[in-house]
């Protein structure tokens, strides 16, 4: 599964409409934006939790997502659960434990958008 159609799961899940733009005009010129975005009052604000820890963070706490951590000798694992206890996703995290418990939140956020 590629990261768009992961954020926009992700999206479904948490009941988070908007779309999806390579470059969206807004404000002052034009916005970079691999993202999905959403619709805030009158302004387009890009939304990835793949990227944004407050995004992630919020996609977790709106879905129930619990984080945890588990180390291993060879490898190190950020680990998602969902509120029924089952594990949702993992990812190795190396060096970056940031973006490894991030795209677990999306990962884990995706199988709920997926099953509904």
């Amino acid at each position: 599964m590629d990261d768009r159609e992961l954020l926009e799961l992700a999206a479904k899940a948490a009941g988070i409409s908007g779309g999806w733009g390579d470059k969206i005009e807004y404000h002052n010129g034009a916005v970079d934006l691999r993202d999905v975005w959403i619709l805030e009052g009158d302004d387009l604000v890009p939304w990835n939790p793949l990227t944004d820890d407050g995004d992630a963070l919020r996609l977790a706490v709106r879905l129930g997502i619990t984080v945890a951590f588990w180390e291993y000798p060879q490898n190190s694992v950020a680990a998602y659960v969902s509120g029924d206890g089952i594990p949702a996703s993992s990812e190795r995290h190396g060096e970056d434990k940031d973006a490894a418990t991030r795209r677990a939140i999306i990962r884990a956020a995706a199988a709920i958008g997926r099953a509904m």
